[in-house]
């Protein structure tokens, strides 16, 4: 489901006025370091999965479920990488606005469960496993970006969450901290 029904529900309340979201982004590997990713049908482009949390879903419970309807697989959220807020408002086609606030987490396959990914929903064109050193083009902007934050995370060696301490609407640059 691309627009989970809730936001339906109170859009016909706002209009397209700006919503404050909390959304989640899986960083998929295998045991053989592959990343989970899919070919998104709304962009043409390939990306991570990501979701939007249902309210009252914790964000790691959003994850598996979002992996689990896109590609079937079923993962385990293992580390927070990053809790970072968009740094501008997301303007869709159809006038809607939003904000998300995203909880970034690495994920492993689930002991047992399905590892054998296969388009689970309309939101996707294809999905499949992929090398970190061969991704498949295009490649979404906030994938890259967020790759980089789950490199930077395990460079980082004490394996802290990132986080953003200064306000990326009150200057150009926006500084990553380690806590």
């Amino acid at each position: 489901m691309a627009t989970p029904q809730f936001i339906l529900d109170l859009r016909k309340k706002i209009g397209h006025d700006p919503l404050w979201l909390i959304g989640v982004s899986a960083y998929v590997e295998d045991a053989d370091g592959r990343v989970l990713l899919g070919r998104r049908s709304d962009t043409g482009e390939w990306a991570m999965v990501y979701g939007i949390n249902e309210p009252g879903e914790e964000p790691a419970v959003t994850v598996i479920r979002e992996v689990k309807e896109e590609t079937g697989v079923d993962c385990v959220p293992t580390e927070l990488v990053s809790v970072k807020s968009s740094a501008s408002m997301i303007r869709y086609a159809n006038g809607d606005q939003a904000m998300y606030m995203d909880h970034l987490f690495v994920c492993r396959l689930a002991d047992g469960g399905n590892s054998q990914p296969f388009v689970g929903d309309d939101e996707s064109l294809n999905v499949g496993w992929f090398s970190p050193d061969d991704l498949p083009q295009p490649l979404a902007a906030t994938t890259v970006e967020r790759m980089g934050y789950v490199r930077e995370f395990r460079a980082n060696g004490d394996h802290r969450a990132l986080f953003s301490t200064q306000d990326a609407s009150a200057s150009d640059e926006a500084r990553t901290i380690k806590p």
